[in-house]
């Protein structure tokens, strides 16, 4: 108890001075957690003191870490950074003055410096382990790398919003069914799955029918549920996997499932019950970015998504003008990861192009003390972006059962606003066409018009989703047999 204390005091002081904190101390925090949890289990009452954990703090106190933190970043990447230390140099910029008022002097760095060129983000002082690549489907993969200090520091953080936010235990059996390219969330979840005691079954993105008989699959194993219970997912494979399961008769029975946890894209509300009804398990989603991390967002129950103010600086921007964007509008997510939280790839006002709202008025909700937006709408890329969000459409096609899931749309241009061109199962479909186009006016979508079709050679192009990362797999399905072997 003494050295765990002892671990949360030199983490507290780490933070409150900007200096390099001990993987060894979050380390010993997540694992006495572990431990606490195997012998009460229940976390201690404690736990408000973890890392990402923290309530209300006095905005005097909040200031004053807030500003020590943008100095230190600022500075640590204006003297270890060749982009930084260029822009500084040419604006002219001293870190050690810079405050929250003052810091738009800092200008925004967009995706497409860092994807052009990511050393030249890579501080001199820091020692390069890992390049975590984003899954690339909104562009080219953007490379990001880590230290040695910086994976055990996310590993151990992520070991604690396992055990807290998750409620995994050791009866658990996660499964990560996301890209097996993306480096770094993989590497997280089976650290910290396994170091909580919990089992780890890695899926990938294969045929959803081979995963949902692997997730429908006994295990077997002492002292662990009969059948896998937490799923890790994209929210287009998460569509895959319902549309599997519609069209050929699964049921919410022939699985296990406890939680999905959904990431990485838009989730919409209809996708979220359709996926709850079929496969039984309660639906959760969060906001965390490969360029960002620690940062990210977490939902509460008025639907907001609250950002954590611990591990990085938000701001949301103009996606043009890069002005703030005021109360009740849209702007892109504008995030600065703090150090000593990051040490190799350091970024300051990085544009993520995640299109959210501002709320119009102030939460009232349980997670009130943390800034607050809405879910993310989709992603920037003009004007019709923000007029037609990824959300909007997603959340009129998902809901219809004619249409198959991923949902594949284009909008093209039309006399005043685009036309939606969707792929259905059949034509004609006369039905369907009339409900889509009252929701879609019952909405206020900027349409001028939809348009379905049958075959896939027709549509318009559409963009790729993380679904279309299929990896390739020898085995085959035999529904017959493979069920006969389930649980009753």
């Amino acid at each position: 108890m003494f050295g765990t204390a002892l671990s949360q005091l030199r983490y507290g002081t780490a933070i409150l001075r900007n200096r390099r904190i001990r993987p060894q101390d979050l380390e010993r925090i997540a694992r006495d957690l572990v431990a606490t949890l195997a012998e009460f289990g229940e976390p201690g009452a404690d736990s408000a003191l973890l890392p990402g954990q923290a309530g209300t703090v006095d905005p005097a106190v909040r200031r004053t870490v807030t500003e020590r933190s943008l100095r230190a970043t600022a500075r640590a990447a204006a003297r270890h950074t060749a982009h930084y230390r260029r822009s500084f140099d040419a604006l002219g910029i001293d870190p050690g003055t810079l405050t929250p008022e003052t810091w738009d002097r800092v200008p925004v760095t967009p995706k497409e410096a860092l994807r052009g060129l990511p050393a030249a983000f890579v501080s001199a002082a820091s020692t390069p382990a890992l390049m975590a690549l984003t899954t690339g489907t909104s562009g080219t993969p953007t490379a990001v790398w880590y230290s040695r200090a910086e994976v055990e520091i996310a590993v151990a953080m992520s070991t604690v919003s396992a055990v807290l936010g998750m409620g995994l235990r050791p009866r658990h059996t996660m499964a990560y069914a996301g890209c097996s390219r993306a480096t770094l969330p993989l590497l997280n979840v089976e650290e910290s799955v396994t170091r909580i005691g919990a089992s780890f079954v890695q899926i990938g993105t294969v045929d959803p029918a081979v995963a949902l008989d692997r997730l429908a699959a006994p295990l077997g194993l002492r002292g662990k549920a009969p059948q896998i219970t937490h799923l890790t997912v994209s929210a287009s494979y998460l569509s895959a996997l319902v549309e599997e399961a519609e069209r050929n008769g699964w049921q919410a029975k022939d699985f296990g499932l406890e939680s999905i946890g959904v990431g990485g894209e838009v989730l919409s509300d209809p996708l979220r019950e359709r996926a709850a009804a079929a496969l039984g398990a309660r639906i959760s989603t969060a906001y965390m970015m490969t360029e960002t991390l620690p940062s990210g967002g977490t939902p509460c129950t008025e639907g907001h998504l609250h950002h954590t103010t611990e591990f990085g600086y938000l701001e949301i921007l103009d996606p043009v003008t890069h002005e703030p964007t005021p109360p009740g509008a849209v702007g892109i997510i504008v995030q600065t990861p703090y150090v000593p939280y990051r040490d190799c790839t350091l970024l300051l006002r990085y544009a993520t192009g995640d299109l959210v709202t501002r709320p119009g008025s102030d939460p009232t909700c349980e997670l009130a003390h943390l800034p607050a937006t809405s879910p993310v709408l989709g992603r920037w890329s003009g004007p019709r972006s923000i007029a037609l969000p990824t959300r909007s459409v997603l959340d009129l096609l998902e809901s219809e059962p004619d249409i198959p899931l991923p949902a594949r749309y284009a909008l093209v241009d039309g006399p005043e606003n685009p036309v939606l061109h969707v792929l259905v199962r059949r034509s004609p479909a006369a039905a369907l066409l009339g409900r889509l186009e009252e929701q879609a006016t019952a909405a206020g979508l900027a349409l001028d018009g939809i348009a379905l079709h049958d075959d896939p050679a027709t549509l318009p192009p559409t963009g790729p989703v993380r679904a279309d990362l299929r990896e390739h797999t020898f085995e085959s399905v035999r529904p017959a047999v493979v069920r006969a072997a389930r649980p009753a």
